[in-house]
């Protein structure tokens, strides 16, 4: 399996898809959307064509890499979707991050028309979309997941069959419920830490040495220190992925009351204008309620006044 297709080029996308040329697989992208992650992929040797059906003509299996539920409907079942130019035995691999009970819908859909969806979200963020180092989450057919093995571990460094069509994206709502309250725990500890007069990069090498080490503290707070909220993953995203999850809760019955108070929190983050920041932009709410700023001091500690 040569002939891959991608769609979607965006801050998780255009890496993956440089991995996948790197990696030897011949690509073919969709012109017209990220003009200039386009052409930088033809300049490498990218087939590009004009609709996701032309893509799914041409090639043995789709990546997908989208914003949202609707972007995947629209690409996979829509007018001149892949559907439309699929041959039986085409593999789609969806990476974006959508509604379970939707991921389980087109894989129905899929399979009628003799095609595998794998519904394979990450994590790691832009970061580890650079390094090939993601952590893929895949929902689906065992079968279609060992044929599609080999341009999975192009783009990542583990692979997880967690079960049946919908497993990856329920995994993945379930990673986001953690992230998203590993940030605010994040910004109230470090809050307090700084009204206190504690230096927060002190702090930071403290905390992170023990028990409350995580990939949060390790890789993004260094950058939030200094001001950086570049986004590795965006914000306004995480907002979207942490409305599936308590809708999933909800139809599910499982009480998720942490959970709903930090989308609230992203919530405001949106309204404020800072949706494009990174997540970890949510210290910035606590930075305002407690009247302290989370960054470097060049001296060192210093007690409140």
């Amino acid at each position: 399996m040569r002939k891959i297709g991608f769609i979607g080029l965006g801050i998780m996308g255009l890496p993956m898809a440089r991995n996948l040329m790197k990696a030897g697989f011949e690509l073919t992208v969709v012109g017209g959307h990220a003009r200039q992650a386009v052409e930088e992929l033809r300049t490498a040797g990218a087939t590009v064509v004009g609709t996701p059906s032309d893509v799914a003509a041409a090639t043995e299996l789709v990546v997908t890499c989208l914003p949202d539920t609707p972007d995947v409907r629209e690409v996979v079942s829509g007018a001149n979707g892949l559907l439309d130019g699929a041959r039986r035995g085409l593999i789609v691999v969806d990476h974006s991050t959508i509604a379970p009970l939707a991921a389980q819908e087109l894989a129905a859909d899929c399979e009628r028309r003799g095609v595998d969806l794998l519904d394979a979200p990450v994590s790691g963020g832009q970061q580890g979309a650079i390094a090939g180092t993601l952590v893929i989450m895949v929902g689906g057919s065992a079968e279609a997941l060992a044929r599609a093995m080999p341009v999975l571990e192009a783009v990542g460094k583990k692979v997880v069959h967690v079960g049946a069509s919908g497993a990856g994206q329920f995994t993945k709502a379930c990673n986001q419920i953690i992230c998203s309250i590993t940030w605010q725990a994040i910004a109230e500890g470090m809050a307090l830490g700084a009204k206190a007069g504690v230096d927060p990069a002190k702090m930071l090498e403290a905390v992170s040495a023990g028990a409350a080490r995580c990939w949060a503290l390790e890789v993004r707070t260094p950058r939030l220190l200094d001001g950086d909220f570049r986004p590795g993953f965006m914000a306004r995203l995480q907002y979207k992925d942490l409305v599936i999850a308590t809708e999933a809760g909800k139809r599910l019955g499982v009480p998720l009351p942490v959970t709903s108070l930090v989308t609230e929190f992203y919530a405001a983050l949106k309204t404020a204008g800072k949706g494009d920041l990174d997540t970890s932009a949510l210290v910035t709410l606590e930075e305002q309620l407690a009247g302290v700023e989370i960054r470097r001091r060049p001296g060192g500690c210093a007690r409140p006044e």
